[in-house]
């Protein structure tokens, strides 16, 4: 992720001070008008079933930091310069994300500082992996009621923690995105036993390059990781050990990368002029899988970023891709080893540089852009339909660790500078699992659709590709035509 001025305009503590507060409940009603700490929701969950195409048009935040659809009303529930529950700063440079279902109908959050060198307000931690660092994790306690119960260290001691990912059994895998000597680590931190001995302990095996984020595939433990560098190599890590518990993946595995060769022959050949290709997994060094990838021929990304699991299938971005530069989304389904191109942003369609991304409860895909403008959430629907959900206000300052509570009915989300974290509420729709699956199979909208040759086409049809397969590989210099 970049990293970004601030750019504030409006004097936001101030704003925050009316009434004599610090930190307020900004509810965006019918009217759109400010009140405080209120629940003013416009819309009943039965009629938000019947819109799962979005939730209309957003309304302009009073605030001016942050406009949401109508019905919908956020809380700020953390600032980078307030105070931990034990009175040190809470760090700065808020980044990636995760939620986890805590005591007494809680959440808790960890999420990542990608903080490096001197900085105002640094992670502190009592158990550091390195002393000498200033990046690492905090922890948030929500009470049901949406506000914070605790907050505190989780992780400390290491660099530019941008991204990562959460496990299935609970825990937030916080992955640092440098090449410094003795880092580039993924680190497993318990939100539970706050940094405890593994949360200072790099899961070596998982390799040492710019980490960005991580997901794992509940099914086969497989932990798929993406590099924020240039080139950027898809990698998974296959554990030794696959069950699903607290420093399993400490226990060592192979770390491996994507590339495209060709298929030995079949009887689909003798149609068509072309290849056949398909997705291997080559091993590579943990200790330099970024050389061993190149080496050995794997597939290069401009720079990947936001990864997420859901429904038996891994998304990921690759946020300045394409002719334009603007970013792509990639699915790549296990079950059947299909790397497809979902969609591919280009000056017209207006979608720019897609980074952290999250499927929702009721299984929509959901982007978050860093653009370094006027960042949004973007929605996708299986139904191929797109929609705002969020608005940036602080123009170039990126929205980062778009995530959902265990209940699905309160969305959290960062914006990275200056550091705030938002709980979110209105008419969600309910939870659909159904619908994930469907997500993980279905076309993307039209407009964000990869565009394909008519040869292509036809050779997608004769080989018994999708057309998003074959447009993956001919981005990436196959000729499969």
């Amino acid at each position: 992720m970049k990293q970004n001025s601030a750019n504030k305009e409006m004097n936001r503590r101030d704003f925050l001070k009316v009434g004599g507060i610090s930190t307020a409940a900004l509810a965006l009603g019918t009217t759109g008008i400010l009140s405080l700490g209120g629940h003013n929701v416009s819309a009943s969950p039965k009629k938000a079933e019947k819109f799962f195409h979005g939730y209309g048009p957003l309304v302009k935040d009073p605030g001016g930091i942050l406009d949401l659809p109508r019905g919908f009303q956020y809380r700020i529930i953390s600032e980078e310069g307030g105070k931990l529950s034990d009175g040190r700063p809470i760090p700065e440079k808020f980044d990636g994300m995760a939620a986890f279902e805590g005591q007494g109908n809680s959440t808790i959050l960890v999420r990542n500082h990608e903080l490096s060198g001197n900085t105002k307000y640094p992670v502190v931690g009592k158990n550091p992996y390195n002393k000498y660092n200033t990046g690492g994790t905090t922890g948030i306690v929500v009470g049901p009621d949406r506000k914070v119960k605790d907050e505190f260290v989780t992780s400390s001691g290491t660099i530019r923690n941008c991204a990562g990912g959460a496990t299935p059994w609970g825990t937030w895998l916080t992955c640092e995105e440098t090449l410094e000597e003795g880092h580039g680590y993924v680190f497993e931190v318990d939100p539970t036993d706050p940094e405890n001995k593994l949360s200072k302990t790099p899961i070596r095996e998982m390799g040492a390059f710019s980490h960005e984020a991580t997901a794992i595939d509940p099914a086969t433990g497989i932990v798929y990781l993406t590099e924020d560098a240039g080139p950027s190599y898809l990698f998974r890590f296959v554990p030794n050990d696959p069950s699903p518990r607290i420093g399993a993946l400490q226990k060592g595995g192979k770390l491996q990368a994507a590339a495209m060769e060709e298929m030995s022959s079949n009887d689909m050949s003798k149609f068509s002029t072309g290849k056949k290709f398909g997705i291997v997994w080559k091993n590579v060094d943990p200790e330099k899988p970024s050389l061993e990838a190149g080496q050995k021929g794997c597939i290069q990304f401009s720079r990947l970023e936001g990864a997420f699991f859901d429904g038996g299938v891994f998304w990921f971005d690759d946020t300045s891709a394409g002719d334009k530069d603007l970013g792509r989304v990639y699915r790549y389904i296990p079950a059947t080893n299909t790397l497809e191109l979902f969609y591919e942003s280009t000056s017209q369609n207006d979608l720019e540089m897609p980074d952290n991304i999250c499927i929702t409860p009721w299984g929509d895909l959901w982007i978050a852009e860093d653009g370094g403008g006027v960042d949004r959430i973007i929605g996708m629907t299986p139904e191929g339909e797109t929609y705002i959900f969020a608005e940036n206000k602080l123009n170039g300052s990126e929205l980062a660790g778009p995530t959902f509570s265990q209940k699905g009915n309160t969305f959290f989300v960062n914006i990275q500078t200056p550091g705030i974290t938002f709980a979110i509420w209105g008419p969600f729709a309910r939870k659909n699992a159904g619908r994930k699956r469907l997500m993980g199979h279905a076309a993307p909208p039209k407009q964000y659709a990869p565009q394909l040759s008519d040869n292509a086409a036809a050779f997608a049809e004769m080989q018994g590709m999708s057309n998003l397969e074959v447009a993956a590989y001919q981005r990436h210099g196959v000729p499969i035509v």
